[in-house]
């Protein structure tokens, strides 16, 4: 049990080498801390539409998402901004229109499956 940290070592196991097989899969509380911070990112209803919206058609301004999603122009432009400051999206300016989209690889390959045209409802049978 090389994986288990000193202040842990004296807490009774029952299967040793899956224990440091976990501690190995769950690597550095930093990088979990940041995958923690991606997920809570989708967790919203609104800002997973977003960025949905954003994965599956690309560039997009806020009336455009503000159409596509329901939402509000105002609310769309705020959970923009939180998407932005996390890195997720980023604007690009052509005249006065600033078009968003989705730039976190990893996210983009989070979303892949929940697009709607591209998969069934979490827990239906296929086929």
């Amino acid at each position: 049990m090389h994986l288990v940290p000193a202040e842990r070592a004296g807490h009774r196991t029952i299967d040793g080498h899956r224990v440091c097989e976990a501690i190995a899969a769950i690597g550095d509380t930093a990088h979990v801390r940041t995958w923690a911070d991606r997920f809570s990112l989708l967790a919203d209803p609104g800002r997973l539409a977003l960025l949905l919206a954003l994965h599956r058609a690309g560039p997009l301004a806020v009336s455009d998402l503000a159409v596509a999603t329901g939402m509000r122009d105002p609310a769309v432009s705020q959970a923009l901004r939180l998407l932005r400051t996390a890195g997720a999206v980023a604007g690009d300016k052509d005249g006065r229109v600033v078009r968003y989209r989705l730039v976190d690889e990893q996210l983009g390959a989070l979303l892949a499956p929940c697009t709607a045209a591209e998969h069934t409802e979490p827990g239906s049978a296929t086929g």
